[in-house]
């Protein structure tokens, strides 16, 4: 059994993954802003802890990650402002990584999108553009750090089953990507326990190999 800590856990995909990992024995935390959450949360075998990571120092966080094995990033700001994605996607998600380090949490595991990067080719004036800024730089800060992390790129979102099937790499990234959130949940589940998904960035979507087969290919 494991401590995983889920940032950002009242969203669809990270509800998935505190019930998979819950299910599968390890001691789950899920931290969320909104104390309305928290019944939702609790409902999965999780336990929830209130935290406003957009305004948390890394102290603060690092604190509330001490203990944990493994953390995962699954928060985002939603939209809405340019100013909050940064505040959230980019400069918590970048806190939560110092913490990790200061808190002595060596795993962590970054819940992103396929084609994260900073070639997004994204124009200013697209609604996505802050994202897509703000991705880029917290991937790359991710890989830069001493962390065993993992940066995961699902394709584009649905609430469809969880199969377990997936494509790794898909050739054309730009078009017919979708991915369940439920299967993003097991994978992400997955790459916590496979200790060669450590340092990669693995971009992938619904397909038609066994999610296992696909991450442990060579």
């Amino acid at each position: 059994m494991s401590r995983i800590a889920i940032i950002g856990g009242h969203g669809k995909v990270a509800l998935h993954l505190s019930r998979i990992l819950s299910d599968e024995g390890h001691d789950v935390t899920s931290f969320i802003r909104n104390p309305d959450h928290v019944a939702d949360v609790t409902d999965t075998g999780a336990s929830a802890e209130v935290l406003d990571v957009e305004n948390s120092t890394t102290p603060d966080l690092a604190q509330a990650l001490k203990g944990h094995d493994a953390v995962v990033w699954s928060a985002g700001a939603g939209g809405g402002s340019p100013a909050r994605t940064y505040a959230v996607d980019r400069d918590a998600a970048i806190r939560s990584m110092d913490a990790a380090a200061e808190a002595g949490v060596t795993r962590y595991v970054m819940v992103s999108y396929i084609g994260a990067s900073k070639d997004h080719g994204v124009q200013p004036d697209n609604p996505f553009f802050a994202y897509a800024e703000a991705k880029a730089a917290a991937d790359d800060y991710l890989r830069a750090t001493d962390l065993d992390w993992t940066v995961l790129g699902p394709g584009t979102l649905t609430d469809g089953p969880a199969t377990g099937l997936i494509q790794t790499d898909p050739e054309n990234p730009g078009s017919g990507t979708e991915t369940s959130r439920a299967n993003v949940a097991l994978v992400t589940a997955a790459v916590l326990e496979l200790p060669g998904t450590v340092r990669r960035t693995i971009a992938f979507k619904d397909g038609n190999r066994d999610l296992v087969d696909a991450l442990t290919e060579e």
